[in-house]
């Protein structure tokens, strides 16, 4: 299913979906103690964003007894592709090596994520050559 206001999520919303994506469905209590975890949140606000987000048609509600279980219905990879799309324009004005010099020049990265990148880079490279 697609994300019917075809609006980005929000912060908030993100990290709910990021706890679906990474853990699967969760009921609102899960939701709320993996979230109070890291900073005090109200469990109404919780449920509520979570309602809203069914609404949006970011999530699905299935009921087990009196719980009702949530799982996300938007793709990660799909919403993660429209968030840095939004943000590389905004930000780096669509320029991909904007980005990632100003990445690269936040994080140092170790060798092997220098590796990793080398790779991909050259990755990139041969598939550009063979679609010649």
């Amino acid at each position: 299913m697609k994300n019917k206001s075809n609006t980005p999520p929000t912060a908030s919303e993100l990290a709910i979906l990021q706890l679906l994506w990474t853990k699967g469905p969760l009921s609102v209590k899960d939701v709320h103690e993996a979230l109070d975890h890291d900073k005090p949140v109200v469990y109404t606000t919780i449920l509520k964003t979570m309602q809203v987000m069914m609404e949006r048609g970011m999530l699905d509600r299935s009921s087990e007894g009196r719980k009702h279980i949530y799982r996300a219905v938007i793709a990660q990879t799909a919403t993660q592709d429209k968030l840095l799309d939004s943000f590389l324009d905004k930000t780096f004005g669509g320029s991909a090596k904007k980005l990632v010099m100003r990445a690269l020049g936040q994080h140092t990265p170790d060798a092997k994520e220098l590796k990793e990148l080398k790779a991909y880079i050259d990755s990139l490279e041969t598939s550009k050559k063979t679609k010649k």
